[in-house]
């Protein structure tokens, strides 16, 4: 691990600091690491080099809208290769949110975030994404050890 010194002025460092006190950070190391990866993550996302990712799709939905559950279910599996999972909450008597963890080519992940959140009835949606770096490795794994194909997806650095 490198050390390195950084200046800040006076007004800055202290909203740095009440940063860290709210995100409940214990060291200013921690904290500038945490900054450090998320801009970076975002720049890998901007410039669209980060061609696979995970991420978490949250939208608020009236679930009474006109067919809007059979179509919400049927992108899901249109695009299973994408969907892992979703949670599916009632918020009320007329309002359901969802959470949906995907993971593949990133612009296939945005473009089914937006097919969904377009949705007439669908509000709040958001999509969150990691860059991730996909390995298909064929190794063993657990008791009998068998080697097999599968994929492994580790977030980037």
């Amino acid at each position: 691990m490198e050390r390195i010194t950084v200046t800040i002025d006076d007004d800055l460092l202290e909203q740095f600091d009440r940063f860290m006190a709210r995100r409940g950070y214990d060291n200013r190391s921690e904290a500038v690491r945490d900054i450090l990866r998320a801009r970076l993550e975002s720049e890998r996302l901007d410039t669209h080099a980060a061609p696979f990712s995970v991420g978490c799709l949250t939208y608020v939905f009236r679930h009474q809208e006109r067919e809007l559950s059979r179509r919400l279910t049927r992108a899901q599996h249109d695009h299973h290769d994408l969907v892992l999972s979703t949670l599916h909450v009632h918020l009320d008597h007329d309002n359901c949110i969802e959470a949906m963890i995907l993971n593949g080519e990133t612009e296939r992940l945005r473009g089914f975030a937006d097919s969904v959140t377009s949705e007439r009835g669908v509000r709040h949606g958001h999509l969150q994404l990691v860059p991730i770096d996909m390995q298909v490795d064929e190794h063993a794994h657990g008791e009998p050890a068998t080697a097999a194909a599968h994929r492994h997806s580790r977030p980037e650095a």
